[in-house]
């Protein structure tokens, strides 16, 4: 017996029939009779074999597999910011010329693969297609492992820093058309079950067209029921704009925890500072206190069940302050603050109900984005220039007002 006989085959090996021997004589004729059969019984032209299985379609019809790009595709301009989960630069696309955000995400010390923030953050901003949130363009990557960067559009500027720079505070009808645009973002995160969870005037970014985006989800999660072990965290939304729910030890919220950071924008952008600037847990809350009038039975039912609330000590009944803080807004304006800065989450308004209040169809009507001014961009490096004195300011308001 020689070695080409002896040698195992394998069931994927192709023999030449003539060279094949069969082990018993029985199969033989079986196999001749089913080959004569076959060419007796086929067809001059033979249905050829596909190339694929039925079941599984081609390969050209799956979505391809594109590596990510190289950050140096980009030209860092300057460093916008720097938060907890990221650096945020200003740069370029060598290609097209477009002007970018890249932020840089933080996984230095993760020892724990990819970081869930970045993850939520990313696969929230992908679910929410919204011409009034931030938009994301595509991942990068540097040498590391530790270089990713999420490439984003490029807005001038952020609430908070233009409300801080700019000499006089937004007019009604700006802040009406401001806060339509928050309200149909939110309204669109809420109907995709996106919790932002971290809504505030740093977070809003503003164009010099007159339009905002909602931007930073990194604290953003999807939400429903039920909610997961051990139920949502405490730790989230900036301590300014969280919700008494959160602050008295609540651990299932829902998008009413969004919709109350929305009146703290609403209230901050007609004050044109924040509305509540505590230091500390139970200073927010004597201060929530003080505008609203403590909780009660009837205002907040579920109060007296949430964790925290037996350690704190309501102060004595009094009457709400909201006129007395806000004396020049409107009596429909005014509803509508009380409405999003309700105590109750149950009774709190949604971002759909409030895009229908009457406050947005009353005199001064929502002025169109295009006839916003523009003001310098402090994230592109540009800065406010007076060229005019004091004597000729008032000089130039005074010509203006005639």
């Amino acid at each position: 017996m020689d070695a080409s006989t002896s040698r195992k085959r394998s069931k994927w090996d192709v023999d030449d029939p003539e060279d094949e021997k069969p082990a018993t004589p029985e199969p033989q004729p079986k196999r001749r009779v089913l080959k004569a059969a076959r060419s007796a019984d086929s067809e001059p032209s033979p249905v050829p074999r596909p190339a694929h299985s039925y079941y599984v379609p081609p390969r050209t019809s799956h979505p391809p597999i594109v590596p990510s790009r190289s950050v140096y595709c980009y030209e860092r301009l300057n460093q916008i910011e720097e938060g907890s989960y990221g650096v945020v630069f200003r740069a370029r696309d060598k290609h097209t010329g477009d002007i970018v955000a890249l932020k840089k995400l933080k996984l230095d010390e993760e020892k724990h693969g990819f970081p869930i923030t970045a993850l939520r953050e990313v696969s929230a901003l992908m679910a929410c297609h919204h011409e009034n949130v931030v938009r994301v363009r595509e991942v990068v990557v540097g040498d590391t492992l530790t270089q990713v960067f999420v490439v984003m559009d490029f807005i001038e500027h952020d609430l908070k820093s233009l409300l801080t720079l700019m000499p006089a505070p937004f007019l009604q009808s700006e802040i009406k058309t401001l806060m339509m645009q928050l309200l149909s973002a939110v309204a669109h995160c809420h109907d995709n079950w996106i919790l932002h969870r971290d809504l505030k005037t740093s977070n809003l970014l503003m164009n010099n067209r007159g339009t905002i985006k909602v931007a930073d989800f990194g604290l953003a999660r999807r939400y429903g029921d039920p909610v997961g072990v051990g139920g949502l965290t405490q730790l989230v939304v900036t301590l300014w704009y969280r919700a008494p729910e959160i602050l008295l030890g609540a651990t299932t919220y829902s998008t009413a925890v969004d919709m109350w950071s929305v009146g703290c924008i609403f209230a901050e952008l007609l004050l044109k500072e924040p509305l509540f600037q505590a230091k500390n847990e139970l200073e927010m809350l004597s201060m929530i206190f003080k505008l609203l009038g403590p909780p009660t039975t009837n205002t907040w039912p579920g109060y007296f069940s949430l964790p925290l609330a037996k350690t704190i000590a309501l102060p004595s009944p009094q009457p709400h302050q909201y006129r007395q803080k806000f004396p020049y807004l409107s009596t429909s304006g005014l509803d509508l603050l009380m409405a999003l800065l309700t105590y109750d989450p149950e009774q709190r308004i949604t971002a759909e109900d409030a895009l229908q209040h009457p406050y947005f169809t009353e005199s001064p009507l929502p002025k169109h984005p295009d006839l916003f001014g523009s003001f310098p961009s402090a994230a592109a490096g540009e800065k406010y220039v007076c060229s005019l004195g004091a004597v000729e300011s008032a000089v130039l308001s005074t010509m203006l007002c005639y």
